[in-house]
């Protein structure tokens, strides 16, 4: 995932623990302190991070450059706009058991408007572009995801059924399996979690490849199990706060990713998604309250 940088710092945050013990120094030293990477030439940065000039160079090839020079380009160009979209004020990402909630709630919004920034910048639209088009026209759509990517899952399923796409989202791993088994070519398998290592969401998107079907990955961590066997990966960034851990700080990005999807699939199917919300809004319309003034919404008006 190269390009102009967008998201790279976060995914060197994410996925740099996880890398070979060398390049993880590199991540470190990135991260620690991006402007002096970017100022730093391959020679400095090895000698810097205790490893060779070759390292960095595999380094950055794993990241998607072409080489040390195009990551340094990246590196000062996400540092630049990481500059000039600073907040007025710090805001930490500690929250204190004694923090008023007006700190809390500034806490809470500077991190997920982070992630949701950094999953917007860095995201694969040519890999959103291939999802949607073949969502468009699935037989059937599946999705699958535990605990809180789970929530993800069971929103976008609701959304698409709503546009008359044949979408389930499945509720437990042998329900998920069985149904992936089932799947072929013309169909779609959307597996989600943060981590990449839920041996669920992994059997599940796996199974579903074995039978023809594509399958995409929605996760943090680009080089993880979940992402070798998805024909596409969509990553996410996160940022964790004080008793939200990633895990849990996923979801609006997650969410992002799914919504992208979703548009791009209406797009490409205008007439019938319009006419489907039309006669959706239409259904709901008598258990609304009436409008302010007693008059009735009668079943013609949009809600």
């Amino acid at each position: 995932m190269a390009g102009d940088g967008g998201g790279l710092l976060g995914r060197l945050r994410i996925e740099g623990p996880t890398m070979p013990e060398a390049m993880a120094r590199i991540a470190g030293l990135i991260t620690a302190d991006p402007e002096t990477a970017a100022g730093a030439g391959i020679v400095d940065l090895a000698e810097l991070a205790g490893t060779s000039t070759a390292t960095v160079t595999r380094f950055s090839r794993i990241l998607g450059y072409a080489g040390y020079a195009k990551l340094r380009v990246a590196i000062a160009t996400e540092t630049g706009r990481a500059e000039q979209a600073r907040w007025q004020t710090d805001i930490s990402a500690d929250i204190a058991p004694g923090d008023d909630l007006d700190q809390v709630l500034g806490v809470i919004a500077a991190a997920d408007t982070r992630a949701i920034q950094a999953t917007a910048a860095g995201l694969d639209t040519d890999g959103i572009d291939r999802v949607a088009e073949a969502v468009a026209t699935a037989g059937r759509v599946e999705l699958f995801g535990m605990g809180s990517s789970g929530t993800a899952g069971r929103e976008m399923a609701f959304r698409l059924e709503r546009i008359r796409v044949p979408v389930w989202f499945r509720p437990d791993s042998h329900s998920a399996l069985t149904n992936a088994a089932l799947l072929g070519p013309g169909d779609v398998s959307i597996g989600l979690s943060h981590s990449g290592r839920t041996r669920e969401v992994i059997e599940t998107l796996s199974e579903a490849g074995d039978h023809g079907a594509l399958t995409v990955a929605v996760t943090s961590f680009g080089r993880s199990p979940l992402a070798e066997v998805a024909d596409v990966v969509l990553t996410t960034s996160v940022h964790e706060t004080t008793f939200r851990l990633a895990a849990l700080s996923a979801l609006h990005s997650q969410l992002l990713v799914l919504d992208l999807i979703y548009v791009a699939v209406a797009q490409r199917t205008y007439e019938r998604t319009a006419e489907a919300l039309e006669v959706t809004v239409r259904a709901v319309a008598a258990h609304r309250l009436p409008e302010p003034g007693g008059r009735p919404r009668n079943r013609e008006q949009r809600p």
